[in-house]
C-alpha cells in the first residue's frame, strides 16, 4: 500500500505502540492514586508532559491533554471566550479554519459573540488588512490556524499576534497547529496552541492545548480535577505517555525529514504537469516554513473534467491511498468549504485531490502514483464520465 493521507492520520510509530503497551500491562494504575501503582502511571504522564512542553515556543507554559485536537480547540475558544466576556465579544477567524474551530464559533455566534470570519486569496493565503481591520478594542479571542489541512498555505499566525499588540487588543491568540505540529516551528506570539497525537504517529484519541505562563481558563469537563483543574478524567495514561513520545521522535531530525518531504511534494507536481494537462494546483508552489508558502507535507491538486471522488477509487484500488480533502467530518460529502473560500469553481473543487506526505514514503511510491493517478485521469475523460 502506498499511504498518501498523512494528514488525515498517520502510521502509529513502533516505540510508540511499544510504550503503550509497557503502560497498558505494567504500569496500569490510575495516576492519581498514591500508591506504586499510581505513582508508576504519574510518572508516564508527568514525563509526556516535560517532553511537549519541550517544544512549546515559551518556558512555564501549561499542558493540558485531551482526547485530540477537536477538544483542545474546544477548550481554547470556549474557555477565552468565557475567560474574556467581559472585555468584549468580538471573535476572529479565519474562513477556512477546521470545523472543530468554525463550529465552536458558530455555536458563540447564536449565543450572541459577534464572529468574523476573514477571507483567503486564491490559494488560501490570509487578508491581512482584513484581519487588521478586524481585531479591536473589543476582539476577545482571535483563532487562526498555522497551516491549513486542506491545502496546506501557513498562516501568518506570529504577523496576527504582532498586529493584536500593536492595537493593544485584549484578544487572546489561539492556533490550531495540529497540521503544523512536527513540520514547522510553532509560532511564538500564540497565547494557545492546540496539537494532536496522531497526525505525527502517535495514537489516536490524544491531544493536547498549550497554554501560556498565567492564562486562567474555565473547564470544559468538570469532575475530580484532573490536568490542573482544566480537564477532569482520568487520565488515558497509554495514549498520553504514547503522545509524548511520538511528539520527541518527530522533533528529532525534522529539517531533515522535512527536507525528504518537499523533495517528495515538488517530484509530484513536475510528474503531474508533464504528463496531465489541465489540472491546478491548489496550494501554494513553493514550500517552506514562511507565511503564505505551503507546509511541504501537502499538495491539493485539481484534475479538471474528473471527478476527485472517482479518482480517489480508481487509486484505491491500486493500493494508493489520498483524500478529497479533510476527513475529519464524520466522512460529510460536498463541497469543501476551504475551495470555495480560496475561489475554487465547483467543477474544479470537483477534480481535487489531497496528496499528504510523511518521511516514511519514498520516492519510488511518489513514482508510481504519479503513473496511476495520470492513468486514472486519462480513463475518466477518454470514457467521457464528466457532466
Amino acid at each position: 500500500m502506498i499511504y498518501l493521507d498523512n494528514s488525515a492520520t498517520t502510521k502509529q510509530h513502533p516505540e510508540v505502540t511499544k510504550k503503550m503497551l509497557e503502560y497498558m500491562e505494567t504500569a496500569w494504575g490510575n495516576p492519581s492514586s498514591l500508591h506504586r501503582a499510581g505513582l508508576e502511571a504519574e510518572k508516564g504522564v508527568k514525563e509526556a508532559r516535560r517532553r511537549l512542553e519541550r517544544l512549546m515556543p515559551a518556558a512555564g507554559g501549561r499542558i493540558a491533554f485531551t482526547s485530540g485536537g477537536t477538544e483542545a480547540d474546544n477548550l481554547a475558544i470556549f474557555g477565552a471566550a468565557a475567560a474574556r466576556r467581559r472585555q468584549g465579544n468580538r471573535i476572529v477567524t479565519t474562513a477556512v479554519e477546521h470545523p472543530a474551530v468554525l463550529e465552536c464559533c458558530a455555536r458563540l455566534e447564536r449565543e450572541g459573540f459577534e464572529v468574523i470570519r476573514v477571507g483567503m486569496d486564491g490559494q488560501g493565503r490570509l487578508d491581512l488588512r482584513a484581519m487588521e481591520a478586524a481585531i479591536d478594542e473589543k476582539t476577545i479571542l482571535v483563532s487562526i490556524m498555522q497551516v491549513n489541512n486542506e491545502v496546506g498555505t501557513i498562516m501568518p499566525v506570529d504577523e496576527t499576534g504582532r498586529i493584536i499588540g500593536e492595537k493593544q487588543s485584549p484578544a487572546l491568540l489561539h492556533c490550531d497547529a495540529i497540521q503544523s505540529f512536527g513540520k514547522i516551528p510553532l509560532p511564538k506570539t500564540a497565547d494557545m496552541i492546540s496539537v494532536s497525537g496522531h497526525k505525527i504517529h502517535g495514537p489516536k484519541g490524544s491531544g493536547a492545548l498549550w497554554m501560556r505562563r498565567g492564562l486562567q481558563l474555565p473547564p470544559l469537563i468538570c469532575g475530580g480535577g484532573q490536568e490542573g483543574g482544566l480537564r477532569s478524567g482520568t487520565e488515558n495514561v497509554p495514549a498520553v505517555a504514547g503522545f509524548g513520545l511520538a511528539a520527541q521522535l518527530a522533533d528529532e531530525n525534522w529539517r531533515e525529514k522535512m527536507d525528504r518531504i518537499c523533495a517528495m511534494r515538488t517530484r509530484l507536481i513536475e510528474g503531474f504537469e508533464e504528463r496531465i494537462d489541465d489540472l491546478v494546483i491548489n496550494s501554494p508552489r513553493r514550500a517552506g516554513e514562511e507565511p503564505d508558502e505551503c507546509c511541504g507535507a501537502i499538495l491539493n491538486v485539481s484534475f479538471l473534467h474528473t471527478r476527485g471522488e472517482v479518482i480517489l477509487h480508481t487509486l484505491e484500488q491500486g493500493g494508493i491511498c489520498v483524500s478529497t480533502g479533510s476527513a475529519c467530518s464524520s466522512n460529510q460529502k460536498g463541497q469543501s468549504h476551504v475551495l470555495q473560500a480560496v475561489g475554487c469553481d465547483p467543477k474544479r473543487t470537483e477534480g481535487a485531490i489531497r496528496f499528504s506526505l510523511c518521511a516514511d514514503n519514498t520516492m519510488e511510491e511518489i513514482e508510481e502514483t504519479i503513473r496511476a493517478t495520470e492513468e486514472a485521469v486519462k480513463r475518466f475523460r477518454r470514457l467521457g464520465s464528466f457532466r
